[in-house]
């Protein structure tokens, strides 16, 4: 079924439903992490479930997260879009550019089996867009995709004619099928701080950045956390509280 809530490139939301988990699946483990996470020791976490998952030792799972204050790199990253490394730097395997994580993010890491689903990675992709489109459509916030650049998008009429900003980013990473990294929402965490890159190398005037707070939409992080859950369902299959 097409994506409703995003017109502007409905092949694309089509192509998100081919990511429901097939008829008896057993259901993702749902985690959510206390407290602010340090980058490194989720990285490491990640790669084990990853490698548990594809040997077929473990479920597929996500992990809600807040990380410290800090920046990623992409393996498409580029040495002059780290405009200030005022907060640690971390290389990382995922796809994409420079990012910011921080307080008031939410951090979605999502290890899936494509093999299970759908060995589609675009499809993929648009599945997660779909995700945080339905979750940010609960709040009556329209988010969009775009052809030409990654992420959901918002308008931003009050800032000028054709100006945008990105509330969620996607980096993504595949290793025998299995997904990790995944996507950061964009709750209330210190706009400010992205000053400090050229968040996913776009440096034009009018692509901004935003949030859920920013947007007039003063949620709390676990409003978000249902919302979340609730819409991950709609696309990718049942959920279950992770032992």
């Amino acid at each position: 079924m097409p994506d409703p809530a995003c017109l502007i490139t409905p092949e694309r939301g089509a192509l998100a439903w081919r990511m429901a988990a097939p008829e008896g699946a057993a259901p993702v483990e749902w985690r959510i992490w206390d407290g602010l996470t340090d980058y490194d020791v989720a990285v490491a976490a990640m790669e084990t479930r990853v490698d548990a998952i594809a040997a077929n030792e473990a479920a597929e799972c996500v992990w809600l997260m807040e990380h410290p204050a800090l920046y990623t790199a992409g393996t498409s990253a580029k040495d002059g879009d780290l405009v200030d490394p005022r907060f640690p730097v971390f290389r990382t395997g995922r796809g994409g550019q420079y990012t910011y994580h921080g307080p008031g993010q939410r951090v979605g890491y999502v290890m899936l089996d494509l093999k299970r689903r759908r060995p589609d990675v675009r499809a993929y992709v648009c599945a997660l867009e779909a995700w945080i489109i339905g979750a940010l459509d609960a709040f009556n916030l329209r988010g969009e995709r775009r052809e030409d650049r990654v992420g959901v998008w918002v308008k931003r009429p009050d800032k000028g004619e054709a100006f945008e900003d990105k509330i969620a980013a996607l980096g993504i990473r595949v290793r025998r099928w299995v997904t990790f990294h995944g996507v950061s929402l964009n709750v209330e965490p210190d706009l400010s701080h992205f000053s400090g890159i050229v968040p996913c190398g776009i440096s034009e005037q009018r692509f901004g950045v935003t949030s859920l707070v920013d947007m007039g939409l003063p949620v709390t992080m676990p409003e978000v956390d249902s919302v979340l859950r609730r819409e991950f369902e709609t696309v990718f299959g049942r959920t279950i509280p992770a032992p």
